[in-house]
């Protein structure tokens, strides 16, 4: 793939992570960049600008959203072009994670301006860390599809899914995609739900997704606001992933150890079965 140089010539596009709630998170960085940016292109010009005002900062804004994304993206790449630098930022977060942008970002690449990073705020990641659930593998799938028959297709595809699930929601449809994720996924996998993430009524539930879905029903408070769902890996994967490491283990230790004593250090390793990774050991040796 060919790839612009990029030109000192010309302006640069920031993407700034803003407050996804409480806006003491704006990061000081994050601060002076749009206090010193030509223009801002935000999702939301009223609810940005009240969070600049805020801050003390007063910028030009520009509207960027998913429906007029491609018209105006045109505009800010003349900017740019002209030697202007750009702050791209979304309603809440860091652009681009379910958010307007990526159009833009990937214009700019082809064109050779420069695109900056000016990290921070993340619900996504904000969530993971406090959900208790595994995070060393995750898989971010944003908002599920609106239509339950689409929906239930997704969640059947992501069953198997050897990682922690990482989807975002809205109150109109948490209750129905929390009772889909229960039966499709299992009630009794380990989930945990994010509510209003650094706000004041900031809630993290974390609890089987059978328990999650009757909570959420049968509590309207708690269909009130914005979510992150975070569902943890099925037990078989979960399974098969320490039985494929532990294979893995083994092989490695037979090619420097005799057989027994492999299989007892791969077993001390691995906490796998000892009697089943004797049998794959065997099976190694003879194969067929």
């Amino acid at each position: 793939m060919s790839r612009a140089a990029v030109s000192n010539g010309k302006g640069v596009l920031y993407v700034v992570a803003t407050p996804i709630g409480n806006l003491e998170d704006l990061t000081p960085r994050a601060k002076r960049i749009l206090a010193s940016v030509d223009l801002v292109a935000a999702e939301d010009t009223r609810h940005s600008r009240r969070m600049l005002r805020h801050h003390g900062i007063e910028r030009s804004l520009v509207s960027l959203h998913e429906h007029n994304e491609r018209q105006v993206m045109q505009r800010v790449i003349d900017q740019l072009e002209s030697g202007r630098s750009v702050a791209l930022i979304s309603d809440a977060g860091t652009p681009l994670i379910s958010d307007p942008g990526f159009p833009l970002v990937r214009e700019c690449h082809r064109r050779g301006i420069r695109v900056s990073p000016v990290p921070g705020p993340s619900a996504l990641v904000a969530a993971l860390s406090v959900s208790g659930l595994p995070t060393d593998r995750f898989c971010f799938h944003g908002f599920l599809p609106r239509q339950q028959a689409a929906r239930r297709e997704r969640l059947e595809q992501l069953r198997g899914e050897p990682a922690t699930l990482v989807f975002y929601e809205s109150s109109h449809r948490i209750a129905g995609s929390l009772a889909d994720m229960a039966e499709i996924l299992g009630a009794d996998r380990p989930a945990c739900l994010a509510r209003e993430l650094t706000k004041q009524h900031e809630e993290i539930l974390p609890a089987p997704l059978g328990e999650l879905a009757g909570v959420v029903a049968t509590d309207p408070l708690r269909r009130k606001g914005e979510f992150v769902v975070m569902v943890g890996t099925a037990p078989e994967a979960g399974r098969s992933q320490r039985m494929q490491e532990a294979d893995r283990v083994l092989e490695l230790l037979l090619e420097e150890l005799p057989l027994r004593q492999a299989v007892a250090l791969a077993s001390r390793i691995t906490g796998e079965n000892r009697n089943r990774l004797y049998e794959q050991a065997l099976e190694n040796k003879n194969p067929g």
